[in-house]
């Protein structure tokens, strides 16, 4: 039986991957000597956690056909939003000076610990859904 990925989430997988090489090539050269080294730790988080994101994004269409496809397209829904929230933020607060964000700052800092809700949830669902199957198979 061949395998193929589930094209959706490979995509989401490669633009996610895409923008997080962009992001850590950015972070290293264009804004390391333009902020503190709070803000720099902090982008840095950000893109590691976009990179295990991304790459469990494309381990999710590798093996979509092992889940049931209403978990893989939950999973994949809680890790864009997780991203997006946790990365995003992060990314965020970290050029907030460059930006002129101040004054976002109490509005940013309480939507990164969600973005780590998501990611948290992401994978329960992982590892309920594998445990589902893997009982229905048996």
């Amino acid at each position: 039986m061949e395998q193929r990925m589930n094209p959706r989430t490979l995509s989401w997988a490669s633009g996610i991957l895409l923008l997080a090489v962009a992001l850590g090539a950015f972070g290293a050269h264009g804004i390391q000597d333009r902020v503190d080294a709070q803000a720099y730790h902090n982008w840095g988080t950000a893109a590691q956690y976009q990179f295990y994101h991304g790459l469990a994004l494309l381990g999710l269409a590798a093996i979509e056909d092992r889940l049931s496809s209403k978990a893989v397209a939950f999973v994949r829904i809680l890790f864009l939003l997780g991203i997006l929230c946790f990365c995003g933020s992060l990314y965020l607060l970290a050029a907030r000076d460059l930006l002129g964000l101040q004054s976002f700052t109490r509005v940013l800092g309480p939507i990164t610990p969600l973005g780590g809700l998501l990611f948290l949830a992401g994978w329960a669902v992982v590892l309920y859904a594998s445990l589902a199957k893997g009982k229905a198979g048996n």
